[in-house]
């Protein structure tokens, strides 16, 4: 089971984060929150650490029938995008997968929503 939908990019760091953002604007998907995580564990326990973003995605529509078809989904949202530098130089984008997470569910309805997101988001991750 792959709970993630990744890509290697020949693209730097910064450009891939651009990258991928107007990649998610393009499919209906908004970056609610950015979390540098180098320079948050440098500031909190002062250590070096790659490149690595994380941005949390949301399409409203599809998080407002999510929220409707399960009151809790909101555990899981937004959608987790990890952009990262590896020791290598080479770059990774990596997106949660709603339609994995989905089938632990027993409700038919949140399974239709993910599969539609997890589609989106397939869809965004080709066009970087």
């Amino acid at each position: 089971m792959n709970v993630q939908l990744c890509k290697m990019v020949a693209l730097s760091f910064t450009e891939a984060i651009e990258k991928i953002t107007a990649a998610l604007k393009s499919e209906g998907f908004g970056v609610l929150t950015t979390i540098d995580v180098k320079d948050t564990l440098k500031k909190k326990i002062d250590v070096n650490f790659r490149d690595y973003t994380i941005l949390g995605a949301c399409n409203p529509q599809l998080a407002y029938q999510a929220l409707c078809a399960d009151e809790k989904i909101g555990l899981l949202l937004p959608c987790n995008v990890v952009i990262q530098q590896h020791d290598d130089g080479k770059v990774e984008i990596c997106i949660a997968d709603p339609e994995e997470m989905a089938r632990q569910s027993n409700n038919d309805s949140l399974k239709t929503i993910a599969a539609t997101a997890s589609i989106s988001l397939s869809r965004v991750l080709q066009k970087v």
